[in-house]
């Protein structure tokens, strides 16, 4: 049922047009402009008519209440006789839907009346799935509707606008990045700045003036005083990145920053407050680290609050279609190619691959893939070497080694090569048949030297 109020101080009004909407519509009048207001926050309202005769209000009083009406996105229609037409006409300038006569016409009223209702009720649909795939597939440039992909994008929406450290982990090249972006995207620290600092890239020596900031003469060289990447960040995010690789030295300097929530430039007394919200990420195992002496526990305590894990892309192949057209429309257009597709073949290659390399490689691939493309489509012959399908050996063959090793190995490709040929080739079928990995299942097939032999 449709809430329509009626803003007059004419109590002849609700009854007449009650009757006229009929019983989808739910009809009252109020006169006080303010209690109108009230009911508009509290989500009554589903439609206002205003009746510009009924008061002795100004037409700078009428814009401002528009106005008020017009912030919460309630559709307004105005009635007006002939005296207060060139108002109305104002009002409709100023975002009143529309407006009809008084009286009104009864088919008139029922046909502005819903569609002022529609035409609202549309946007706010609009709006609400603009929030969700901003909340979804907006997390930056993550891709992928997998269960696993999704999984991840969950954690990112509960944990966008918390102060609490977070730790992404995953292989090289699986977007530990993009999800630090999406987090501090999507979060109320958007307008801030996002820092990325790559831990492993920095030099051990330089790291701290990297992080700290420095004043001038703080150390050899230094000719002035520069901000360091905590300070650089400001009330935004920053990014360690392959936090794995700090040296125990600046690991016992950073856990004083995030408890202390504090820090001062290298040759500087003065504490600056740490502001920006600290994101973490690694694709080494910190809990082995611990054990092995080359991480602080106490450090590895402080950041592993909240983990986001980026599954490796063979574990959600389902995601490599998406990834890869993708990739061809981003470099199709980077390189002002005609590429529109990949070939069925072509893709089922991709889907086979391994991707040790993860969706780095992938990306590589394609765009190699779309500069030797000679089509608008993708074919076998666009993809590397490395993604052809493995020519298998009979089992009859065995390796020209009788080493204990080798007759191993032999044993092993055998049972593969037959997996391989009951399953037309299939290797997630075949490594789920033989209770191995995927992965495992490609490694053997890789050290065998004759791999390259025809069946």
């Amino acid at each position: 049922m449709v809430t329509l109020v009626i803003c007059s101080a004419d109590s002849r009004l609700e009854p007449i047009l009650a009757a006229a909407l009929g019983p989808a519509y739910s009809v009252r009048t109020e006169a006080n402009r303010t209690r109108v207001m009230d009911m508009i926050g509290r989500g009554q309202i589903d439609v206002l008519l205003l009746d510009l005769e009924s008061g002795s209000t100004s037409l700078a009083e009428d814009l401002a209440f528009v106005g008020q009406v017009k912030n919460h996105h309630v559709p307004l229609v105005a009635m007006t006789a002939d005296g207060t037409r060139s108002t109305a006409l104002e009002l409709v300038q100023k975002g009143v839907y529309d407006y009809i006569r008084k009286p009104p016409s009864i088919i008139e009223l029922k046909v502005v009346v819903k569609r002022a209702y529609e035409h609202a009720s549309l946007k706010r649909e609009l709006e609400a799935t603009r929030a969700k795939l901003s909340a979804i597939h907006g997390c930056d440039r993550l891709i992928g509707s997998s269960g696993r992909s999704q999984v991840v994008y969950d954690l990112i929406r509960r944990v966008t606008n918390l102060s609490a450290f977070v730790i992404i982990t995953g292989e090289s090249g699986t977007g530990k990045e993009l999800v630090a972006r999406s987090i501090h995207n999507l979060s109320n620290r958007a307008k801030a700045p996002f820092v990325a600092v790559s831990c492993g890239a920095v030099p051990e020596t330089l790291i701290e003036a990297e992080l700290f900031g420095h004043e001038k003469g703080a150390f050899t060289g230094t000719t002035g005083s520069r901000e360091g990447k905590l300070e650089q960040a400001g009330e935004g995010t920053l990014l360690l990145d392959e936090i794995g690789e700090l040296s125990l030295t600046t690991q016992v300097k950073l856990l004083r920053v995030l408890q202390e929530r504090s820090f001062s430039r290298l040759g500087s007394n003065k504490l600056i407050p740490l502001k920006a919200r600290v994101l973490f990420a690694t694709h080494r195992d910190l809990g082995q680290m611990v054990e092995e002496g080359t991480f602080r526990q106490d450090l590895f305590f402080r950041v592993n609050v909240f983990r986001i894990h980026v599954p490796p892309l063979r574990d959600r192949t389902e995601d490599i279609p998406q990834l890869a057209n993708h990739f061809v429309r981003q470099y199709a257009a980077s390189y002002e190619k005609p590429v529109r597709d990949i070939l069925p073949s072509a893709m089922m290659m991709l889907v086979e691959h391994d991707w040790p390399g993860n969706i780095r490689e992938l990306e590589n691939v394609i765009q190699g893939a779309v500069i030797l493309a000679e089509s608008e489509s993708i074919g076998p012959d666009d993809l590397p070497e490395a993604l052809r399908p493995l020519q298998l050996l009979s089992t009859s063959e065995e390796f020209l080694e009788d080493s204990f090793d080798g007759q191993i190995r032999n044993f092993k490709l055998k049972l593969v090569t037959k997996a391989l040929l009951d399953c037309d080739g299939n290797k997630t079928r075949a490594a789920r048949n033989l209770s191995i990995s995927r992965a495992y299942l490609h490694r053997l097939l890789r050290v065998s030297p004759m791999a390259g032999r025809v069946a």
